[in-house]
């Protein structure tokens, strides 16, 4: 594709997201922020999963590799086959595409490659660059102290601590700052394949972080400052703390949802009374089993309390249809409202919203936090279970769904009250408040954010 003529000669970064939609939405949100910083976009995507270019701004490229994915292997949680099929099967097609940029480059017809921006579970491509001679740098689209938990892995593995046991559940992980995890926040593959499987590809993903030319990572200075510089000594790298992403651009944010929305749901809550409904979403990917479904919904109908709950498809696994029994849809009347996806920013900036009972997901929690709406935390695996520990014992910002085995209808409709009547709630919904306006001041010119992400366009990585 030629250049157009308002990107000629502009420098130009190359971004590859991994093909999930909580890892697209950074990306793309970390591209319209190097866009309105005068650097022209290129999104390589492989074709599982790829973006609408319809939906992308006039002048961004969208250039799609082939992955050779088998359709049953992208649908399945078997994430860690998925990532290292996709990194096999795109080196060769990421190295001609990076060649004939570099060739275009040359001979005038295209703007200089300033650097490639790789989600970090991209290792080949990040190899493949390097012996290429281009700057590329690392995105880690979670937290910075998940990242710890990659690096630490390996002696982890060593000292007993993974792959988790039931006995060790709740021992206390001092290698790991601020020694709040325990055990159980670490990780939930618990059978031995999947244990060494994902433990051979955070190995892989933390060599490529380490031979790549920097770490930019989806966070702040100002809640997780410990965790950058201990990242800082560890890898010896620039790391780019440019975070919350979303909140990093002026511009509209770019649509890069792969579900439609349901935006009715807005109108909803405009019907509903102020700081009165809890928003309800476990994201994208996880999905849980009928007997959960159905407590969860039980346990939201007996707390009382107006609700809109973002029900996907295959959020429920083995089921096509996630209908609710007759008895439980009366017991909900007109106080629940299920949709199979929301404009979650907007709806978590809509006034009635009080609350977000939440699986904790990063790009989940960094809204909740920047819209100042306190979190009911239900992690369900990987790193939302230190997510949670964050939000409930180090920032305090949400109360926990204490579940004992497997979760029950009391156990949510108690963790609803404590946020939502009561003193508990008011001292958490306090904190929130103060936190938010710590992002806002991070992510506002001259603040931690915006001076390393013009640290990051200015640097000749």
């Amino acid at each position: 594709m030629a250049p157009s003529s308002t990107n000629r000669g502009r420098r130009r970064v190359v971004l590859l997201p991994l093909p999930y939609q909580g890892h697209i939405n950074p990306m793309l949100r970390l591209a319209a922020a190097l866009h309105s910083r005068g650097l022209a976009v290129t999104i390589l995507h492989p074709e599982t999963r790829a973006p609408d270019r319809r939906k992308l701004p006039a002048d961004y490229r969208l250039v799609t590799i082939p992955d050779n994915i088998p359709p049953e292997l992208a649908a399945s949680e078997d994430i860690a086959s998925f990532v290292f099929a996709l990194n096999k099967n795109c080196a060769a097609p990421f190295r001609d595409y990076l060649a004939g940029a570099l060739r275009e480059e040359e001979e005038g017809e295209d703007g200089r490659l300033a650097f490639v921006v790789a989600d970090v579970d991209w290792f080949a491509p990040l190899s493949v660059a390097r012996e290429l001679g281009v700057a590329a740098l690392a995105l880690m689209t979670t937290s910075a102290a998940r990242f710890l938990v990659y690096l630490a892995y390996p002696s982890l593995c060593r000292q007993g601590y993974l792959p988790v046991q039931e006995s060790n559940l709740n021992t206390t992980v001092e290698e790991l700052p601020p020694f709040v995890f325990v055990v159980r926040d670490l990780d939930c593959v618990k059978d031995m394949a999947g244990h060494l499987a994902y433990a051979d590809l955070l190995a892989h993903i933390v060599a490529g972080v380490r031979q790549s030319s920097g770490l930019i990572i989806n966070t702040f200075e100002d809640i997780e400052g410990m965790e950058i510089e201990r990242i800082c000594r560890e890898i010896t790298l620039p790391v780019f703390a440019v975070g919350p992403l979303h909140m990093m651009t002026l511009s509209s944010s770019v649509d890069s949802s792969l579900l439609t929305e349901d935006r009715s749901c807005l109108d909803w809550l405009d019907t509903q009374r102020s700081n009165s409904v809890l928003y309800v979403s476990f994201g994208s990917l996880v999905g849980i089993d009928t007997d959960e479904f159905l407590e969860m919904a039980w346990g939201l109908a007996d707390s009382q309390h107006p609700f809109l709950w973002v029900v996907r498809p295959g959020l429920v696994r083995g089921s096509e249809s996630s209908t609710l029994p007759g008895e439980l849809q009366e017991k909900m009347g007109n106080k629940g409202r299920i949709v199979s996806w929301a404009p979650q920013q907007e709806v978590l900036r809509h006034p009635s919203v009080a609350a977000f009972l939440t699986h904790c997901g990063w790009n989940s929690t960094t809204e909740s936090i920047s819209e100042g709406v306190p979190m009911i935390c239900r992690p369900l695996f990987g790193d939302q279970m230190g997510t949670a520990r964050y939000v409930c014992d180090v920032w305090k910002v949400g109360v926990r769904v204490e579940v004992e085995n497997q979760l029950k209808r009391g156990e949510v409709q108690t963790a609803i009250t404590r946020l939502m009547d009561g003193k508990e709630g008011e001292m958490v919904r306090e904190r929130m408040r103060d936190l938010r306006h710590v992002v806002l001041k991070c992510t506002s010119e001259g603040g931690t954010s915006d001076v390393a992400l013009q640290r990051l366009v200015d640097s000749n990585v």
